[in-house]
């Protein structure tokens, strides 16, 4: 794992939310220690940390991600909405402020350099099936037409930040994990488990449902 400059940051925990690099953010800032601490990261480098709060455990993850403030709008009762956009991801050294709003000792960290670039490629495009597979057969399921947005990324790394970004559901846990697997051929294979899984259970239903179809067909009277 490379580990890049320690530096101060400010904090915002935030239950059950997992900021990815490259991922989009909007937030409602009302409270007055994170409206201080607003204050505070414009008039700095418009940077401070997510970290996802664990509510059940009442504690605050070790790894978060830096968000950018890109846009900000404030009321006139001194509330915010803000957008931002993940950058680095870092490991919280130690929390060094509490009040007015947490203050960390934090050390960026990267992806380790892939060793086979040949081996990663090759699962990327499996992922990317796989990914495929589960938006056309949900779309199948909901009986319209669904498609990949766009803007999905094509470098592994990358590709495996929007997956865990997005994967559905109550998943907190899962994409927390997968945030702080420093090794992207490793996030991807675990992503693949996980869509793989859910391509399996997608097509079962699709089968059931076409089943289904096929004999309410079959029972419908003739008309006379």
């Amino acid at each position: 794992m490379t580990q890049l400059a320690v530096r101060e940051l400010p904090l915002f925990p935030l239950p059950d939310v997992v900021l990815f690099p490259q991922e989009v953010l909007p937030l409602h800032i009302f409270e007055p220690r994170y409206r201080m601490m607003l204050r505070t990261v414009l008039d700095s480098d418009r940077r401070f940390g997510v970290v996802r709060w664990d509510p059940q455990e009442g504690r605050m993850a070790e790894v978060g991600c830096c968000a950018e403030i890109l846009q900000c709008q404030t009321q006139a009762d001194d509330r915010s909405n803000i957008v931002t956009l993940g950058q680095q991801r870092f490991r919280v050294l130690e929390v060094v402020r509490e009040a007015p709003f947490k203050v960390g000792l934090v050390s960026w960290i990267e992806d380790e350099q892939p060793q086979n670039h040949a081996a990663l490629s090759n699962l990327s495009s499996e992922v990317s099936r796989a990914l495929k597979d589960v938006v056309e057969l949900t779309g199948k399921l909901m009986g319209k037409a669904t498609t990949l947005p766009n803007d999905v990324p094509d470098l592994p790394r990358e590709l495996s930040f929007w997956i865990g970004s997005h994967l559905g559901g109550p998943v907190a846990e899962q994409q927390q994990a997968l945030l702080e697997i420093t090794d992207t051929e490793e996030r991807l294979r675990q992503e693949f488990e996980l869509l793989d899984e859910t391509r399996r259970q997608l097509a079962a239903r699709t089968v059931l449902q076409d089943t289904f179809r096929d004999l309410d067909s079959s029972t419908d009277p003739e008309e006379g």
